[in-house]
């Protein structure tokens, strides 16, 4: 009994020792591949950004200059978005955030929208969505040119009334067969506009190291 006993335990040491290496490995390939990873996302974001904000128009880190906000009626949901700020020598260029159009076709759609200081929209582009494809999927830059149509456009380019789908009296175009996926872009890229005049001072503030003391 005592031998099987001891084969039992070698072979309990061996499993033991096979466990502990494999999670070394995991731990070694972890902290190894962790900092090119956080550099892949950081080069991806940036990427993102300068197709609204070209690099040339500012001279700081947007992806370092940012605030945290939340609000249902800006940003098409209560969960903290992560505004992103542009700027050329300490002066506002613009502001960028993630935008949620909760009522998509197929579900919530989420956009980067990028608003100049001015007020007029830098460029929208669609970073996630679910809708169908060959219909509502025209709202991908890929796809179509569609989602330029928000390009320089602001609250008064066009009016209240113009903020919509041609089919409900706007000034924008929906696509055959699929009238809800841009209905609600338009919708919830407005209601940005609206937020960040609202919230200017909020969005346009200047960056903690250029506060006057």
């Amino acid at each position: 009994m005592s031998e099987v006993l001891q084969q039992m335990r070698r072979g309990g040491g061996v499993l033991g020792g096979f466990a502990l290496l494999s999670v070394a490995l995991v731990a070694a390939t972890y902290f190894g591949t962790r900092g090119r990873i956080a550099a892949s996302e950081q080069a991806a974001l940036e990427a993102q950004l300068n197709a609204l904000v070209p690099a040339a128009r500012y001279d700081n880190h947007p992806t370092e200059d940012t605030i945290r906000l939340s609000d249902a009626a800006g940003f098409g949901s209560g969960e903290a978005v992560t505004v992103y700020r542009a700027r050329r020598a300490g002066e506002p260029v613009a502001a960028l955030a993630t935008v949620i159009a909760p009522d998509g076709y197929a579900g919530p759609i989420r956009l980067l929208v990028g608003v100049w200081a001015d007020g007029r929209i830098a460029g929208v582009r669609v970073l996630a969505h679910k809708e169908t494809p060959g219909l509502g999927d025209r709202i991908e830059i890929q796809r179509s040119d569609w989602i330029r149509s928000f390009d320089e456009r602001s609250l008064t380019d066009p009016d209240a009334a113009g903020w919509k789908v041609r089919k409900d009296g706007g000034r924008f175009d929906q696509f055959t067969g699929a009238t809800i996926t841009p209905r609600a872009i338009v919708k919830a890229v407005h209601g940005f506009l609206e937020y960040a005049q609202a919230h200017r001072a909020e969005l346009y503030a200047p960056a903690s190291g250029d506060r006057a003391p």
